[in-house]
């Protein structure tokens, strides 16, 4: 037993050290890369683009509305944003929906700066102790020092804080042009709605909706190539979203991806356009965070809620900064396992992840042709694959950011509109082999929502708690729904 403790406290070391050395030069590779990309921006696109990881020390005002900036104590922080352009028909934009985390993320190599050797060797005797807190050295706030880039920010938001225009989005030269991927300029540019696809009973004699929402970097595919063939001969409308940014819907460069655009570009495209007043909803990962923003507008509309591996890190009352506490959470920077150091370079590095977007999601086409003679055809693989691929950089950076960490931070919010205002069956799903969103997040909904019902599903992950057992989850789903009409 004491051979295994300490064996385990070696490995738990061992992933720790060679984790900090990895995101340190993750951190100059990154460093190098933006000045790559601005190079390659400006001779492809004439111009040069701005990113989140510069920090420049000034107040800026603009003539698109008042954007304030203080420096105070080697930190800039944005005070107000009062645009006088309109957001996705807004009047104004709200700063809370912007997640800090965009543009500040701890950098290993500036905290190291400031270490002490006895900083250094009690943060290796701590990172045994604490398997969560590994690579993130603990230093004393006032000398503590963060990666800010508010001038950039605002500068950013200068350029996306006035009316999207689908009809004249352009990609950029590192995302995929093909028709699949830019197919929304012609379908979608119209009427500047989402692409839903959806399955109606013969005879048109349905009589209940239902609104399934895929997760990130995913499309509506994860439900049509599943879901919807096994429900059929039901009775109810079925409806399967692709989120803005994502598969075959609008991908606009100037968008923030936010809660509210998310959100008000669903209820446009499916609520309100296919006259639905009440309606079931099916929501998978990232999903289950927009589908909760939908249940605090629509809360008496709402029949059942059924959510899958939901997102949900609960963040200490005392905890200073839950943004970056939920960022820690999802991507807490370590190379083992393999999905957390995937996560951490899509989350915490801003020009490494468009590195692997412009290599995965530019060339989709080709990993699709490679996938299809390596698994002959399997349609299954191609439709993950495809929902995987097809999407920008931008989209998939904002979602994160401002979705996964930003309202990620302040689901207790949601949960207590659930829990307090509505009556409607609660209903959780999650694999017990899950590596993207642990089982406890599950358990975390439930203890906020004590009506909730809770199936772990043995021997699944985060994808095979639908795919390959979709017969049975569709009947599962009937179920809800019947007991809930």
């Amino acid at each position: 037993m004491g051979a295994m403790k300490t064996r385990s406290s070696v490995g738990i070391w061992v992933n720790s050290v060679v984790s900090f050395v990895v995101f340190c030069l993750l951190d100059i590779l990154d460093y190098l890369l933006c000045l790559l990309y601005k190079t390659a921006d400006y001779l492809l696109e004439a111009e040069w683009k701005l990113c989140y990881c510069l920090s420049p020390k000034k107040l800026i005002t603009t003539s698109r509305g008042n954007i304030l900036l203080s420096h105070n104590s080697c930190e800039s922080n944005i005070l107000t944003v009062s645009p006088l352009q309109q957001l996705s028909g807004r009047s104004k934009i709200e700063l809370e929906e912007i997640s800090e985390t965009l543009y500040s993320r701890p950098s290993l190599l500036s905290d190291l700066s400031k270490l002490s050797v006895n900083d250094l060797t009690k943060w290796l005797l701590n990172v045994t102790r604490s398997h969560s807190d590994f690579g993130e050295i603990k230093i004393s706030k006032k000398r503590r020092r963060t990666m800010k880039s508010s001038f950039t920010v605002v500068e950013m938001l200068q350029g996306k804080i006035r009316p999207q225009n689908l009809s004249r989005q352009v990609s950029r030269w590192s995302d995929c042009d093909c028709g699949y991927c830019t197919c929304w300029n012609s379908t979608c540019a119209k009427d500047q709605s989402l692409f839903v696809k959806t399955q109606f009973p013969k005879a048109n004699r349905g009589n209940e909706d239902v609104l399934f929402i895929h997760g990130f970097i995913s499309s509506s595919a994860f439900w049509t190539e599943t879901v919807f063939p096994r429900l059929s001969n039901s009775k109810y409308r079925l409806f399967a979203v692709d989120l803005l940014g994502f598969g075959k819907s609008p991908k606009p460069a100037d968008s923030l991806y936010t809660m509210r655009e998310h959100v008000e570009m669903i209820e446009k495209s499916v609520l309100l356009k296919h006259n639905v007043k009440s309606f079931h909803i099916v929501a998978h990962s990232l999903g289950c965070i927009l589908a909760l923003g939908l249940v605090a507008k629509y809360g008496g509309s709402i029949k059942s809620l059924t959510l899958l591996a939901p997102p949900y890190h609960p963040v200490p009352t005392t905890e200073a900064e839950p943004r970056q506490y939920v960022m820690k959470k999802v991507a807490p920077r370590r190379i083992w396992p393999p999905i957390a150091f995937g996560a951490s370079m899509a989350c915490w590095y801003e020009h490494i992840s468009r590195t692997i977007c412009l290599l995965i999601c530019k060339n989709h086409r080709l990993w699709q042709f490679l996938a299809k003679l390596i698994t002959r055809n399997n349609r299954t693989v191609n439709f993950l694959i495809e929902g995987f691929m097809c999407h920008t950089h931008n989209a998939a950076w904002h979602t994160l950011h401002n979705i996964i960490c930003g309202v990620g931070s302040k689901l207790d919010l949601y949960l207590d509109i659930v829990r307090d205002k509505l009556k409607c069956n609660v209903a959780i799903f999650h694999g017990r082999d899950d590596e993207v969103v642990p089982v406890e997040c599950s358990y975390n909904v439930q203890s906020r929502i004590p009506r909730a019902r809770v199936k772990v599903v043995e021997n699944k992950d985060h994808i095979t708690l639908v795919v390959g057992r979709q017969v049975e989850f569709a009947k599962e789903l009937e179920e809800i729904w019947k007991s809930s009409s």
